[in-house]
């Protein structure tokens, strides 16, 4: 089971970014986004059920960010808009295992974890 995140890089603020996360391997049905900023704990950015409605998102980013899925590709996207420099950190996709289509905003739900991938946002 791999989950492989892409789409990081570097924006101005005010502008906007796409991530993608795939999985392969299995399908989840709760899949989610956190973020670590240096020094700082990891933080609960979205995540999303097995259902296009059900979604949950951090309030440092609710109403600027949409978490989304396409099951058929197994793939789960975070479109970031109107970017501030504290968004600035690194990205990870997670799943939760099992079958509990129930979000949670504790990293500590989540057993599989992506690699990461860096936000940066300048002024």
């Amino acid at each position: 089971v791999q989950l492989q995140a892409s789409g990081g890089g570097l924006a101005q603020a005010g502008g906007s970014l796409r991530l993608s996360c795939a999985a392969s391997g299995r399908s989840f049905k709760v899949m989610g986004w956190f973020r670590q900023a240096p020094g700082k704990g990891r933080e609960f950015v979205s995540a999303i059920g097995e259902s296009a409605g059900y979604t949950a998102y951090g309030d440092s980013v609710k109403g600027r960010f949409t978490t989304s899925r396409d099951n058929a590709e197994n793939t789960v996207y975070l479109s970031m808009n109107n970017l501030k420099t504290e968004d600035t950190a690194v990205y990870y996709c997670a799943a939760r295992g099992g079958l509990v289509n129930i979000i949670s905003r504790s990293a500590s739900q989540y057993g599989y974890w992506g690699q990461g991938t860096q936000v940066t946002v300048s002024s």
